[in-house]
């Protein structure tokens, strides 16, 4: 990894978060929904992580992902917020030049990882609903470890070639970042350099990391949908649905503002257009996540019902 050094007169010491200071009325306000949905997202995403370690009533493979899922959710939320609360609260809107490169390899790395990680729990459905006898044999420990490590992997090859090129290019003293956050896609507009290459690379690395993953779940719900057809009872195709739906509605959720975002990162789309997209999958997507696990899944709701009836027990 080459990082430029920060004394280099075309690169800033500093970055300026601009963020919504387009608007300093709405800073305040957006700090406390920012703040509470922060707060409400630590402690669903550790609520399930919890739960998932401790009941073993959740010891499938399905939870074991789903844990994961959360704490990268947590991680990748974490990227971004805290900063931006300190942007929001006072008049200083400036991050350094390693807290701004130290985001972007974050975000980057987080993000795709999670673009990996919902196609292996599409994966996990598939098995479990096409496959239900061969579930407990295919799905065994070793290749739910290999498929998380594989995730984590390639979330991180993908941030260490998009990342790693951007923080090559210079800046010529441009230090106005046209979000709440350091992004790739933002810092390449910001070089006084031609950036053809470096904008070509993040559009095949978002269409590798968003299409071809999306590509790979729409097919396992494609068998999916089919067995459910196939199932003569009501009961046995809603139960199947049932174990479905969650994964539907964070997929939904997840890749529709990453697909506008990064297939296309050139886009003349307005900025504001951009920031709420950003918004919505660093803290709207990490927030809702737990509660569409936890509001349609029976197994979760009992454990927390446990282990809340176990501290109230012990007090």
């Amino acid at each position: 990894m080459t990082i430029m050094n920060p004394g280099n007169a075309s690169v800033p010491n500093v970055f300026i978060l601009l963020g919504f200071s387009d608007y300093p009325w709405l800073e305040r306000p957006l700090f406390m929904i920012v703040f509470v949905a922060y707060i409400v997202t630590l402690v669903g995403n550790i609520s399930i992580i919890v739960v998932s370690k401790i009941d073993p009533h959740l010891d499938s493979p399905i939870y074991f992902f789903l844990s994961n899922l959360s704490f990268l959710d947590l991680c990748f939320t974490t990227t971004t917020i805290p900063q931006l609360l300190l942007n929001l609260w006072g008049p200083d809107k400036s991050i350094s030049y390693g807290g701004c490169v130290i985001q972007f390899y974050m975000f980057h790395f987080l993000g795709a990882t999670e673009c990996i990680f919902l196609a292996v729990m599409s994966l996990d459905r598939y098995i479990a609903i096409c496959k239900p006898l061969r579930y407990s044999a295919i799905m065994h420990q070793r290749l739910c470890i290999l498929l998380v490590v594989i995730a984590w992997l390639s979330g991180l090859a993908h941030s260490l070639v998009q990342a790693s090129l951007t923080v090559q290019l210079p800046l010529c003293g441009n230090n106005k970042v046209e979000n709440f956050f350091c992004e790739v896609a933002v810092i390449i507009k910001m070089s006084c350099i031609d950036t053809t290459f470096n904008v070509a690379v993040l559009s095949i690395g978002g269409t590798l990391y968003s299409l071809l993953p999306l590509s790979l779940i729409l097919l396992s719900y494609g068998f999916i949908v089919a067995t459910i057809l196939k199932i003569q009872s009501s009961e046995g195709k809603k139960k199947a649905i049932s174990t479905c739906s969650s994964h539907v509605m964070v997929v939904s959720l997840f890749y529709g503002p990453v697909i506008c975002m990064y297939v296309q990162p050139s886009s003349t789309d307005p900025q504001n257009k951009n920031k709420f997209m950003s918004m919505f999958y660093s803290l709207v997507t990490p927030l809702l996540n737990p509660f569409i696990y936890t509001l349609r899944n029976k197994d979760i709701k009992g454990a927390l019902r446990r282990l809340l009836f176990s501290f109230s027990t012990k007090e």
